[in-house]
């Protein structure tokens, strides 16, 4: 005869001994839905006043990106140590939030609550940019005045930070190491990770080589300087003195050709590698896609997916951003199939990507077909699509678009500016323009940038309200680049406007005295208005300047490969054949009574 046994209860003990277990780890969940489960356990055990408990759970909270929670918690502890203050300076800065994170600094101390050597790491960390160097030196004071100077980890963090102040912050950052008692590896790479970052490459290399031990950072560091500065030979002579190489190293050296152009050192380095993760396959796929060599790009991107190798966020999106820059619709789709079928959970960043990759690639029906299918939308989802209608001709349609924005309550930035005010000008819309360039302060706060007065000065060129074009060059709040007197040029060819042109050809040389595009430009309407007096002047004066016009280019994608022709070129294997055609096409169209106009 069987007898059931009752099932025993967990007892208080066990269910508190579960509670611990869980309470080890805390501070590195991200799942808040569990986090907010163990904070009600916690509440009902009242354990939220232990020194231990409290900080794990801000910890948790930040890691879930829920600060306002981590907050409470915060408020709910009746006699808040260092520990917790260091907690939450911590979690305000994991979320962005710099200014609360000195808020709560300030608050320590009125509260009488000392900081400690693990204080000023975490404020450190809310510190980057020019602007906030003072706060920098504040805080170096403060570490000076309580003697945490002999903890090495503090004039660490304290280099680092300088670092990320400008030309001040380094100068600042090199007489602290300088007078720094002891350093060990971390100060010297944080030292010339600084001066790599200023520019100072031969100080750098001078430090470097004086380090008494060197990890593979201390390699890395001076090997990213050389490859960011385009010093390659510089970079590959350090490459192969190397003693320990690591895919960062490998990746380093591989973007560094890709971004010279050199594919072939490239690939020859990226097959050596030893071992390869996303990175240095994302690194290469996208050099290929930005070259336009599509059948090399679409190739390693089958061999990445062959060995199991899944893309993350970053690499779809610099993948994508290669295709948009060069136009590789081929590469591009591969891409977004490989998603499709694998069942990627797209972010907002990666069908951002996606709709950019489709707009620049003129595919615009595709662009708007992601674009509907979003989940979730923010501004540059947005700016994307309206950009990719502003670029090729569908004014009406962006705007259509922006009130759109507009009503599904999106506040628009002024990067969505420089689109609309583009599909403004390409679709001849000026008083629109205009209003929409007026609107931007009154109603929006944003203040026009050079940007966008380059966009309402081609608008009004195109429209050929030039003189008007003109005055506002002028008055321009900030000094006129030659981006600007270049688009006003363009609109003097555009209206045959010779005298207004010679004008601004004149305060273009000023800005850039080499480019023979102004001059060539200048020729062609002397030429256009029949004074072939000037266009001989013009054409003299290049050459005594000693500049000439370089070939123009164009590049067009057929059967998944980017062929490139210049004018008069015959390097195509099949040139015979395309110039036939051409001439072909030149008598139909005269057959129909099309005349040119004048090109340059």
């Amino acid at each position: 005869m069987q007898i059931s046994m009752p099932i025993r209860t967990p007892s208080l003990v066990s269910r508190r001994r579960l509670l611990e277990e869980k309470l080890i780890d805390l501070h590195k969940w991200t799942n808040l839905k569990q986090v907010k489960q163990v904070h009600a356990q916690i509440l009902k055990a009242n354990l939220l006043q232990d020194i231990s408990v409290a900080p794990k759970l801000i910890a948790a909270f930040s890691l879930c990106h829920e600060i306002v929670l981590a907050v409470n918690v915060f408020n709910q502890i009746q006699q808040p140590n260092v520990h917790l203050y260091n907690t939450l300076i911590r979690a305000h800065v994991r979320n962005s939030q710099p200014s609360l994170a000195f808020a709560t600094f300030f608050e320590m101390q009125s509260n009488g609550v000392y900081p400690d050597n693990f204080t000023y790491p975490f404020l450190l960390k809310a510190c980057s940019g020019h602007s906030l160097y003072p706060m920098v030196q504040m805080i170096h004071t403060h570490i000076e005045k309580f003697g945490f100077c002999s903890d090495i980890f503090v004039p660490n963090s304290l280099i680092d930070s300088y670092s990320k102040c400008g030309s001040f912050g380094v100068n600042a950052a090199r007489k602290l190491f300088m007078v720094m008692r002891e350093r060990d590896v971390v100060s010297w790479n944080s030292m010339i990770s600084s001066l790599v970052k200023a520019g100072e490459l031969g100080e750098a290399r001078h430090l470097f080589d004086e380090m008494p031990e060197r990890d593979t950072v201390s390699w890395n560091t001076i090997l990213d300087g050389y490859v960011k500065a385009g010093e390659m030979n510089k970079a590959f002579e350090l490459f192969e003195k190397m003693p320990d190489r690591n895919v960062v190293s490998w990746s380093t050296v591989v973007s560094g050709y890709c971004k010279a152009g050199d594919m072939d050192m490239a690939r020859m380095l990226f097959d050596k590698m030893p071992v390869k993760n996303i990175v240095p396959w994302t690194i290469i796929i996208s050099g290929y896609a930005e070259k336009g060599m599509t059948k090399e790009a679409i190739s390693l991107y089958d061999k990445m997916e062959e060995a199991g190798l899944r893309p993350d966020d970053g690499a779809v999106i610099s993948i994508l951003a290669a295709c948009a820059e060069s136009g590789l619709l081929g590469l591009g789709e591969k891409v977004h199939a490989s998603i499709k079928r694998t069942k990627f959970k797209c972010r907002t960043s990666v069908s951002n990507a996606l709709v950019d990759m489709y707009a620049k690639c003129a595919r615009l029906d595709k662009a708007y077909s992601v674009f509907d299918g979003m989940a979730r939308r923010d501004v540059v989802s947005w700016n994307a699509m309206l950009q990719g209608l502003a670029m090729h001709g569908h004014g009406e349609k962006a705007l259509q678009l922006f009130s759109r924005m507009n009503e599904e309550g999106f506040a628009p930035d002024k990067v969505t500016f420089i689109s609309v005010l583009c599909a403004c000008s390409h679709a001849g819309f000026v008083e629109e323009g205009l209003q929409y360039f007026y609107t931007m302060e009154r109603d929006y706060r944003i203040i026009p940038e050079v940007e966008h007065y380059g966009c309402v000065i081609d608008l009004l060129g195109r429209g050929g309200r030039l003189n008007e074009a003109f005055r506002l060059v002028q008055s321009m709040p900030m000094e006129s680049n030659a981006i600007i007197w270049g688009t006003l040029l363009g609109a003097c060819r555009m209206h045959n406007a010779v005298d207004l042109a010679g004008e601004v050809v004149d305060h273009l040389v000023k800005l850039e005295p080499s480019d023979v595009g102004n001059f060539s430009m200048l020729s062609n309407i002397y030429a256009a208005a029949g004074d072939w007096d000037s266009v001989s002047n013009v054409r003299l004066r290049m050459r005594r300047i000693g500049i000439q016009k370089p070939s123009g280019s164009s590049s067009i994608e057929v059967d998944e490969e980017l062929h490139e022709f210049t004018v008069f070129d015959q390097s195509h294997p099949k040139s015979d054949k395309i110039y036939e055609m051409i001439d072909r096409l030149v008598q139909d169209l005269k057959q129909v009574g099309y005349v040119p106009k004048a090109y340059q």
